[in-house]
């Protein structure tokens, strides 16, 4: 519990949280801490976290600004990442009662399926809209090779995100309503199999993705590990709904290959657990190392795989 007070003082005191991943910070700091004990004061502060969260979101557009001053036209822009703090909304609804939080991670999450993911179950980083009427502009990348290209890790966040967030979403059809059909009989969107399709057959011959899909085997790149590990998560999740064919095989294929080829297990100094990772490929940050993000969810794919009753903090 001692960095969960560390936590609070950076609530108390906004550091460095004018971004939208505060759901990321508080999801595995107070999320894992109230889900593990209860603790009223995690309980608490999932809910401050959830306000600074909520504080972020653009009623023009119906999202979550990701980054920058709220409001400025150069940072009007979700990313596909902010799939995975959305759950911090969710939880706030369930602890609190409070609807405010859930209808805005709802808004935010059928904004994001509508504009991020392109028609041919592909990502884009990053998507604009205009500030003054709201109206969705443009997909851009900022951490993929190009405006076009699939960066590996957003593709994986998808993975991962439509799961965790269908976790939460209640089926219409429970509450009478007339069914959607552009959601599968799990409740996802139907272009969910395409999504983890795309992840697959962009993979190479030992399964760990080059950090952008503009690269192969053929033209080689650096590869990003942490991306495989998120996606093994992901599978993991939907498998919960059988939204995905042989979604556990799948996963345990992936964790066998990092665990195998990709970990530290061998290395003598090393301040990570999973290696050959990628931060930001274009800016020279973080290529061909581990990552906080990496390891954590090597480990959390881990977790589920060994205990399958294993209580997720998301």
């Amino acid at each position: 519990m001692e960095n969960i007070h560390s936590f609070q003082e950076r609530l108390e005191n906004h550091f460095v949280l004018d971004h939208h991943d505060i759901g990321f910070l508080y999801s595995l700091s107070a999320g894992a801490g109230y889900t593990v004990t209860d603790s009223l004061l995690c309980q608490q502060q999932i809910l401050q976290a959830a306000d600074v969260l909520m504080a972020r979101f653009q009623k023009k557009g119906q999202f979550i600004q990701a980054w920058g001053k709220l409001g400025d036209p150069k940072e009007y822009r979700l990313i596909i990442d902010s799939l995975i703090n959305l759950p911090l909304l969710f939880r706030a609804t369930e602890i609190s009662g409070d609807m405010r939080y859930q209808e805005v991670a709802q808004k935010h999450y059928q904004t994001l399926l509508k504009t991020v993911i392109r028609e041919n179950a592909t990502t884009f980083h990053t998507y604009y809209f205009d500030p003054l009427t709201g109206e969705p502009s443009h997909g851009a990348t900022h951490q993929g090779n190009s405006d076009d290209s699939i960066w590996a890790r957003g593709q994986s966040w998808a993975i991962l995100g439509i799961p965790l967030n269908e976790s939460y979403s209640q089926n219409k059809q429970e509450n009478g309503a007339q069914k959607d059909t552009s959601l599968t009989n799990a409740g996802f969107p139907q272009n969910y199999n395409e999504i983890v399709d795309v992840f697959l057959t962009n993979l190479p011959q030992d399964l760990v993705p080059y950090w952008d899909f503009d690269f192969n085997d053929q033209v080689p790149s650096d590869k990003d590990s942490s991306a495989l590990a998120i996606t093994a998560c992901g599978l993991l999740e939907a498998e919960k709904s059988n939204a995905y064919p042989a979604a556990k095989e799948l996963a345990q294929g992936m964790i066998y290959q990092l665990g195998e080829k990709y970990s530290a297990k061998h290395e003598t100094v090393n301040e990570g657990l999973l290696l050959h990772g990628v931060y930001a490929h274009a800016e020279g940050k973080g290529i061909d190392e581990p990552n906080l993000w990496g390891d954590y969810f090597y480990f959390e794919a881990l977790m589920r795989l060994a205990n399958p009753e294993w209580k997720k903090y998301w």
